[in-house]
Order: structure tokens, then C-alpha cells, then sequence
């Protein structure tokens, strides 16, 4: 479990968090991203952001190709990265962590 614990932890508390700022919002992340971008010091940081999103993006598909997995299966994770940067990876991380706990315990179990 402790390799799913820290991603499992910021997981939950920023998703958490994401969803109580979105419920309080009073405009729509569309409009929110618009507000942001119109600004050259806030639009700084959202390109910075979505840069690394997209290098999160290319480590999960990397990941997944040398874990011999299709492509396929990180479509979920890249859609959620473009919406929310960082709860894609976030939660990559914790499937990926449990699926190799389940591998050990098969794995051992064969022993």
C-alpha cells in the first residue's frame, strides 16, 4: 500500500478541493480559463501548467507502452489531465500502484 499512499493522499485532498472550489464558482471553468489567459502574468503560469500536463502526458503513455499496455488505456487519464492538469496523473498513479500490488500478490501466491 505505501506506494499508492502519497498519490492516493494528494488525490483525494485535491480532488476534494477541486470540487468544492467548482461547486462555489460563479463562472464556468471555460470562462474562468478565459479570465486567466487574458492576462500575460496568469496566462505564464497556465501555460506552464498545461506544459507540464503534456509531459505527464507523455510519461503515462510511456509508461503504459513499457508496461505493455495499449494505447488505449491511458486515453482516460490524458482527458481527465486536460481538464484538471493534475488529478490525470495523480490518479494514473494510484491504478498503476494497485495494479502492481496485485501483480506482487499473484505473483507470490505462485511461489
Amino acid at each position: 500500500m505505501k506506494p499508492v499512499a502519497l498519490p492516493l493522499v494528494a488525490l483525494i485532498a485535491f480532488a476534494g478541493y477541486t470540487v468544492s472550489v467548482m461547486l462555489q464558482a460563479q463562472q464556468s471553468l471555460i470562462e474562468f480559463g478565459i479570465s486567466l489567459m487574458s492576462h500575460p502574468d496568469t496566462a505564464q503560469v497556465v501555460i506552464d501548467l498545461y506544459l507540464l500536463a503534456t509531459l505527464a502526458g507523455v510519461w503515462m503513455y510511456q509508461d503504459a507502452r513499457k508496461r505493455g499496455q495499449s494505447v488505449w488505456s491511458v486515453v482516460p487519464y490524458l482527458l481527465v489531465t486536460a481538464v484538471f492538469v493534475s488529478i490525470g496523473p495523480l490518479l494514473y498513479l494510484v491504478v498503476r500502484g494497485i495494479q502492481d500490488q496485485k501483480r506482487t500478490a499473484a505473483a507470490a501466491r505462485q511461489i
